[in-house]
């Protein structure tokens, strides 16, 4: 098995790198994907988000409000520490339990945006890093997803910096280019990940 780190910036691309890497067959452990279970309805994780924030996070029918809560969060540093205290152990616990059904020649993907924030490099046989510009990141938010780009630099700007995130790649994929650039790059780092797993 060879357990890859795969991270990036908000709008780097990492969501696009992650697609492809599963249809060429690898496993993937998607922390955003896992990090919404967690806070489903009638979840533990749920609870203590209530508990730490108030019912104003939930929307009517009871799930999270998300954009509510991020809106929170991502506004001051400490309330996204003590989301981040409830949320992250109930993530890795949950990786752990797929990683070990993923079986012993398999290429296993964790998708983790904050990787270089929480010091997590040394969990993986090697990370990959999905690299852009932060003006093409800035870019993507407002046109693409529809952020303000004020929310969108706030978001920019609770992650690590380019540079931190950099030192800590041993493989990166430059995603600054159109779609048509990024998948040779991605071939070429599944074909050096399957050699590593003999």
């Amino acid at each position: 098995m060879v357990k890859v780190g795969l991270t990036g910036g908000i709008g780097a691309g990492k969501s696009e790198v992650s697609r492809m890497l599963a249809s060429y067959g690898a496993v993937i452990v998607d922390a955003d994907k896992i990090a919404r279970e967690v806070v489903e309805p009638g979840t533990p994780g749920l609870a203590a988000v209530t508990a730490e924030f108030g019912e104003d996070v939930l929307s009517a029918d009871g799930t999270l409000d998300r954009p509510r809560l991020g809106a929170i969060v991502f506004a001051d540093p400490q309330k996204l520490q003590a989301l981040n205290a409830i949320v992250h152990p109930l993530v890795g616990a949950r990786s752990v339990e797929l990683e070990a059904a993923a079986g012993p020649d398999a290429v296993v993907v964790h998708d983790v945006p904050l990787l270089t924030e929480n010091g997590l490099a040394p969990l993986y046989d090697l990370v990959v890093v999905v690299d852009a510009t932060p003006d093409t990141q800035l870019d993507r938010l407002v046109r693409l997803r529809g952020m303000a780009e004020s929310e969108a630099r706030a978001r920019m700007e609770a992650q690590a910096t380019r540079e931190k995130r950099l030192a800590i790649a041993d493989l990166v994929i430059d995603n600054d280019g159109p779609l048509e650039a990024l998948e040779p790059q991605v071939r070429k780092v599944w074909h050096n990940l399957r050699e590593r797993t003999g």
